[in-house]
C-alpha cells in the first residue's frame, strides 16, 4: 500500500471550500521535482502532493506532503485524481519512467485534466564525444560486441539483468540502491552512490578500473554529466540509450514555467 506523509494542513480529499487553493499532483523522484517543491512550498494559493514510486530506499526529503507507492495503473490513477479532486498534474518523473508518464497522459486525457511534463533537456553530443546511440538496453548489449570489455555501466538498478546475456565483460556498476543479486553479472564491482559527481573523480575512477566503454542513459541534467565529460577526455566510446518517446503533453525544462502552469498561467 502507498505510504503517505501529510502535514497538518490536511489531505487533498478534505472538503472543498470556496477559497480552496489549487490542488496539484506532482509526480516526482527527480531533482526537477525537488526544485519545484521547494519553489512552491508555503504558497497559500496551492496545495500539492508529491508522489514517489518508491524505487529508491531513502528518497531525499521534500518540503511538500509526499505519498510513496504506485497508483494501480491508469484506472488507479484516475480514481486517485478524482477522489482527491486534483486540478492539475505535473509529470516530473525520470525521463526513462515511461510507464508512469504514459499512465499520467492516459488518466489526464480521460479526466480532462491539464498535464505538464517538467523534465531536464537530454544531453547532446559535442565535439570530441564518441557516442553510439541505441534505443534500449538490448541495443546497448549489442553495441558492446563479443570481445570482452571493461564497461562502466551507469543505467541505474533497473535493467541490469538485461546485461546477463553478455557475461564476457567486466562491469563497473554504479547505482543508488543495492540491486537484486540475481541481476548482477558474473564479473562486476558495485558502487552504491548518489550524484552529483565531479569530472576529476570520474576520470580517476575510469583510469583506475581501466574502463574502455561507458554505458549510460541519456537522462540529461548536470548531476551525472561528469561521466560523459570524463569519457570525452579519455577518448572512450559511450553507448547512449536514448529517452523513450513521449506523448503530446506540453514539455518545459524551466521551473518557473512549471510554477506558472500550477497557478493556471499555462495549460
Amino acid at each position: 500500500m502507498p505510504q503517505t506523509k501529510t502535514p497538518a494542513a490536511g489531505p487533498l480529499a478534505a472538503p472543498r471550500q470556496k477559497a480552496d487553493p489549487i490542488r496539484a499532483l506532482i509526480l516526482g523522484g527527480t531533482s526537477e521535482a525537488r526544485a519545484l517543491a521547494a519553489r512552491v512550498a508555503g504558497d497559500a494559493r496551492l496545495y500539492a502532493v508529491v508522489s514517489l514510486a518508491g524505487r529508491t530506499s531513502a528518497p531525499l526529503a521534500s518540503p511538500l506532503p509526499t505519498r510513496i507507492g504506485g497508483f494501480g495503473g491508469v484506472e488507479g490513477l484516475k480514481r486517485y485524481l478524482t477522489e482527491e479532486r486534483v486540478d492539475r498534474v505535473i509529470d516530473a518523473t525520470h525521463p526513462f519512467a515511461a510507464r508512469m508518464s504514459a499512465n499520467a497522459r492516459a488518466a489526464c486525457a480521460a479526466l480532462g485534466l491539464p498535464l505538464l511534463v517538467y523534465t531536464r533537456a537530454p544531453w547532446s553530443p559535442v565535439e570530441g564525444d564518441r557516442w553510439i546511440e541505441v534505443e534500449d538496453n538490448a541495443g546497448a548489449v549489442a553495441a558492446l560486441g563479443e570481445a570482452p570489455r571493461r564497461v562502466f555501466l551507469t543505467i541505474g538498478r533497473l535493467g541490469l539483468a538485461d546485461f546477463l546475456c553478455a557475461p564476457q565483460h567486466y562491469y563497473l556498476i554504479r547505482t543508488i540502491d543495492q540491486p537484486p543479486e540475481n541481476d548482477l553479472p558474473p564479473r562486476y564491482d558495485l558502487i552504491l552512490e548518489r550524484g552529483p559527481f565531479a569530472v576529476e573523480s570520474e576520470l580517476s575512477l575510469m583510469r583506475e578500473t581501466k574502463i574502455d566503454r561507458v554505458v549510460s542513459k541519456n537522462s540529461g541534467g548536470r548531476e551525472t554529466y561528469a561521466k560523459i565529460e570524463a569519457a570525452r577526455a579519455l577518448g572512450l566510446d559511450v553507448v547512449m540509450v536514448t529517452p523513450p518517446r513521449g506523448g503530446d503533453a506540453r514539455v518545459v525544462h524551466d521551473v518557473e514555467a512549471a510554477v506558472a502552469f500550477l497557478f493556471g498561467e499555462g495549460r
